[in-house]
């Protein structure tokens, strides 16, 4: 059974309900997710950050078994600044007032704009296998339209995308190996995604990033940097390093920045939890 030494919660934001789970003694962390996942995706990394942190795993709002609020014609309910506001809430009652935060993918795109409107309480920030969704949208070619495609189908106005997906969601997701995910993590993805409302907020997820999180990464460039220490990790499998000098971009949105490429590919967490604890470990430690 996978996080054995964590409790399973529920905490009410006052706006949204977020499931999480936590374990572990020390400094606060902040482990967000990716999609289509939930908190599961951290469960080899957790139990050893737990040594040294109390580590706190949520699902997204959208996400997992955490609420789907309806949406807006603007899509702020799911946007990231929404986001963060959710983790902000859930951690003031945890008891947590500053922590550090590491977001992979979707949850990766949360973490930088917790880091962009609350600079006083993110210590040090990770993000895996991203850039900020305003450089990620600017820089838009065949290359990257053609290799992040559902970035721009998930983005379609309701309910095309959403009917589609519906027609046979276990093979929309997770295509190719599933053999990196233990089966237990991915049992949980595929429960989650067959709940009432999930594949909709996914899709709100990806249209906020196309509207309103593109206007408020706009809104920040060239004017609000991260002033927190932030590690970048990518995939050298994946296309970040072919497309991009992926430090050249982050340090143009953040003070001080150091990371590097695993040899693994999108979930690095899952396919090389070892390396991506190691330099976790070392830059939060620090």
């Amino acid at each position: 059974m996978l996080f054995e030494n964590f409790q399973l919660k529920t905490v009410d934001t006052g706006d949204v309900k977020i499931r999480l789970r936590h374990g572990g003694e020390g400094p606060p962390l902040l482990l967000l997710h990716g999609h289509p996942q939930t908190h599961m995706m951290w469960h080899r990394i957790a139990p050893l950050l737990a040594k040294k942190f109390t580590v706190v795993m949520p699902d997204l709002r959208g996400y997992g078994d955490s609420s789907k609020p309806q949406t807006t014609n603007d899509h702020f309910p799911y946007s990231k600044r929404a986001m963060a506001r959710d983790q902000i809430e859930m951690m003031k009652e945890l008891g947590f007032t500053q922590f550090s935060v590491v977001g992979h993918d979707r949850g990766g795109r949360c973490a930088y704009r917790l880091a962009l409107d609350f600079p006083e309480v993110v210590t040090k920030l990770a993000v895996l296998d991203i850039i900020p969704t305003g450089e990620a949208l600017r820089r838009t070619d065949k290359e990257f339209a053609l290799g992040f495609w559902h970035w721009f189908f998930l983005a379609q106005p309701f309910d095309l995308p959403e009917k589609l997906i519906g027609l046979n969601s276990d093979d929309f997701y997770f295509q190719g190996d599933r053999s990196i995910f233990h089966p237990e993590a991915l049992a949980d993805y595929l429960r989650c995604i067959h709940q009432p409302g999930t594949i909709h907020a996914m899709c709100e997820d990806y249209r906020a990033g196309a509207s309103i999180d593109f206007e408020l990464d706009e809104a920040d460039r060239g004017i609000n940097k991260m002033i927190c220490p932030v590690l970048v990790l990518w995939s050298d499998q994946g296309e970040l390093p072919k497309w991009y000098d992926v430090l050249s971009v982050w340090r143009d949105w953040a003070e001080t920045v150091e990371g590097r490429g695993i040899n693994c590919g999108h979930y690095l967490a899952e396919e090389a939890p070892e390396e991506t604890f190691e330099e976790l470990y070392n830059f939060l430690i620090d």
